[in-house]
């Protein structure tokens, strides 16, 4: 362990110490304090309300109305409290896009054929695709992060973990709030949400927003370019509708939509530090000249692009659900939940950063999923409970770069397309063997089907596969309460996912030309598709041992620790590089051990609060035997340190008013920026720090709040993500400078 691991880890347990002693020295004073107690949350982790401690598994969660003290506004922000969790923003240089990371795995490319490793859920509808969402995170009730594998209860694609959004339902309680927010770079928000009964048994919400901040530089080479890096303007909504005819019966219909523009992401490229290159040149007046870092923007925040097609984005989404729960009888409820969603985007990169037209791809994308569930939970007998369910999915989609795109000056093809269809059957038992100690256990069973295609080269034409997966998950679970109402827990959990397709499967045309080319074009055709490098990879499994103890140390601490060790099979790494083809994405496909220590709490002292979270992990991933040369590669875009802490103070003044001081502090150590297929390639990225302050007044009939804040405030600039090419290496940079201004918020 190196020095600075050390002082990380005496950091960590210092901290753990001060905040248990300080808790110890007031559990005295516990009778006649109980006011000051906080409550704890319940969540839905397992399909089933329990309180958060009694869940074996490492999770965190938010409660909606406190995520803007925190400085959250999307889902990249809520990554910046979660031990071992990295939300990072890279697709097609999208301002939109939110990929997590839990324990070293995540989504590395965004485009159709490719799958997320961390499950997305918004009222218990998965996410498909995580570009061009809504992630404004208005009219939530919690946001639960539940780490490591999830594969009984949440199915595919949660190898790493699941993200679950719970929005407020409707109720009986007349209310509206609205929330206005003003600041620097341009910041503007509104936000209304109103919640109506309009006769018992029928209410409905809604809330409607809209927000707008402006860029960080400038497209210089363009003509009158729309908008400026970075810039983004969005306009969302969600209306929810909840009918119930009797105490057992619930109908819920929820629709929701969102539509944004602005600039393309920050990013720059770094030609020089690759060293001279021969093959990589702007053929300027007809003869190759090298390109350098001169050719890009002096300032890494401008874009020297010249080709207009690439410095806008755009997204659009809505979806649909509905949801109907039945209380059979006392032991017995039955539960469905029916959705369509759609999404589409605009995008795209000139990944040289230069006025040049060389490496530029324009990219749209689109997908349309529907999904239906059937739950049935409920009891046997006075000591057992269970859920159960069938889980059906389909997907199609499609990824076009098209004849505005450019690869070394000439024309570049990507037209992909996919549809996948995944059934499913689970069961989860859990027993309690006395007052004590519960048991559970829980099997799914998942059959996969994907259909794909991809030209990439217009004489070869286009390319068709399939493929058939299937697995059995299964988890196995302890947990223990203590005299003293803390919790440990045991747990064995796998998960699963489908095989994936390579992302830019320009290796096709490299065997095209291999197999005779345009000299013997029906023989090289017929090769290609009798033995193409379009296959997807076998089953991706994951099996996760995990201890912990988590609950109340008293009324005033609560805390978890959580140890793992998770082992992945056939984790397909998208590596990306620049060949004479043209920009190739192929999976190389590597077994990760990720293992483990988290820590989350929560300590209460009169007027005083301090959230903290801490993550240390440790990858290995096994050698590679790539081109002759053996190497280790690396897991991308996980840091081995998570460090956050956010103290408060409340003052109440003689009037019943109340002022509010918080403070947020995020660290994420360095990291690799992606996977690589050859040592020479590992991009590092460095620390970085983040800090959030808030100020909020609140009257004494509580009519309104009023506060200042900053995010960012120290005006941390951060890598999201980098990419090694062989020809330069593509920086995507944080959109995330600092911000300071106004917030108001009033309910009637």
């Amino acid at each position: 362990m190196n020095t600075l691991n050390k002082k990380l880890l005496n950091t960590t347990l210092v901290c753990s110490a001060i905040q248990l002693a300080l808790a110890g020295n007031v559990y005295a004073q516990e009778a006649e304090d109980e006011a000051q107690e906080f409550e704890a949350i319940t969540v839905t982790a397992t399909k089933r309300a329990q309180v958060i401690y009694e869940v074996p598994i490492a999770i965190s969660a938010f409660q909606g109305d406190m995520l803007a003290e925190q400085g959250i506004t999307d889902l990249t922000d809520v990554g910046k409290f979660v031990p071992n969790l990295n939300v990072t923003g890279f697709s097609a240089g999208h301002t939109s896009s939110a990929n997590p990371f839990i324990r070293g795995i995540g989504l590395q490319d965004h485009l159709i054929t490719t799958d997320p490793g961390v499950s997305v859920y918004v009222d218990g509808v998965y996410l498909g695709r995580q570009v061009g969402q809504n992630w404004n995170l208005q009219n939530i009730e919690r946001i639960e992060v539940l780490r490591g594998p999830q594969g009984t209860l949440y199915g595919r694609n949660s190898i790493g973990g699941a993200i679950n959004i719970i929005t407020k339902q409707p109720n009986e309680v007349n209310t509206t709030k609205v929330g206005l927010e003003a600041g620097t770079r341009g910041r503007l928000r509104t936000d209304i949400f109103t919640n109506r009964e309009l006769s018992p048994g029928l209410a409905f919400n809604m809330n409607i927003g809209y927000t707008e901040r402006d860029g960080l530089g400038e497209f210089y080479n363009l003509e009158n370019p729309k908008w400026d890096v970075g810039e983004t303007q969005e306009v969302y909504g969600r209306f929810s509708v909840k009918y119930e005819p009797s105490d057992s019966l619930r109908f819920v219909l929820t629709a929701d939509g969102n539509n944004g523009d602005g600039g393309l992401r920050p990013y720059t490229a770094m030609i020089d530090e690759l060293g001279p290159n021969t093959r990589y040149t702007s053929g300027n007046n007809g003869v190759g000249v090298a390109l350098t870092n001169a050719d890009v923007a002096p300032d890494i925040y401008d874009n020297a692009t010249g080709t207009d097609a690439v410095n806008e984005v755009s997204n659009n989404a809505h979806g649909v659900s509905f949801t109907t729960e039945w209380d059979i009888n006392d032991d017995l409820m039955m539960k469905v939940i029916a959705s369509h969603r759609s999404s589409e985007y605009k995008a795209g990169l000139d990944d040289d950063a230069t006025v040049y037209a060389l490496d530029h791809y324009p990219e749209r994308g689109t997908a349309d999923q529907d999904s239906l569930e059937l739950q049935f939970s409920g009891y046997l007998g006075e000591n057992a409970d269970f859920v159960a369910g069938l889980y059906w999915f389909q997907e199609e989609g499609d990824n076009r770069q098209g004849s505005d795109s450019s690869f070394d000056g000439g024309g570049n093809t990507l037209q992909l397309d996919q549809e996948a269809t995944s059934k499913a059957a689970f069961i989860n038992i859990g027993y309690d063997v006395d007052d004590a100690l519960r048991v559970s256990g829980g099997l799914r069973y998942t059959e996969d089907e994907k259909e794909a295609s991809a030209n990439v080269f217009p004489p070869l034409g286009t390319i068709y596969d399939s493929d058939e997966w299937d697995e059995l998950s299964w988890e196995l679970a302890a947990n223990y309460t203590f005299e003293n109402g803390m919790n440990a827990y045991a747990t064995i959990q796998t998960g699963y996912q489908g095989g994936q397709y390579p992302a830019r499967p320009y290796c096709l045309i490299g065997q095209f030309f291999g197999n005779g080319g345009f000299d013997d074009l029906d023989n090289a055709i017929a090769a290609v598709n009798a033995d193409n490098c379009f296959t997807a990879t076998d089953n991706i499994t994951a099996i996760n041992y995990e201890v912990g103890v988590k609950g109340r140390v008293n009324s005033y601490l609560d805390l978890s620790i959580a140890v793992f060790n998770t082992e992945y099979d056939d984790l397909p790494y998208q590596v990306s590089q620049v060949s004479e083809a043209g920009f190739d994405t192929a999976n190389l496909v590597v077994s990760q051990t990720s293992r483990g220590v988290e820590f989350d709490s929560n300590l209460t002292l009169g007027n005083f609060t301090m959230q903290t979270s801490i993550g240390f992990m440790d990858v290995d991933v096994d050698d590679q035997l790539v081109n002759g040369t053996v190497f280790q590669p690396v897991a991308p875009l996980t840091p081995e340190w998570t460090v956050a802490f956010g103290p408060a103070y409340e003052m109440f003044l003689e009037d019943g008013a109340s002022v509010k001081f918080r403070l947020d502090y995020s660290w994420r150590d360095d990291m690799y920026g992606e996977p690589s297929s050859a040592p020479e390639r590992m991009t590092l990225i460095e620390d970085r720090t983040l800090v959030n302050m808030g100020i909020t007044y609140t009257p004494g009939n509580e009519a309104y709040t009023l506060g200042l804040y900053g995010r960012n405030i120290f005006d941390e600039r951060y890598d999201n993500a980098r990419l090694n090419t062989g020809d330069y290496v593509l920086r995507i940079l944080s959109n995330d400078a600092s911000e300071f201004g106004v917030r108001f918020t009033t309910e009637w």
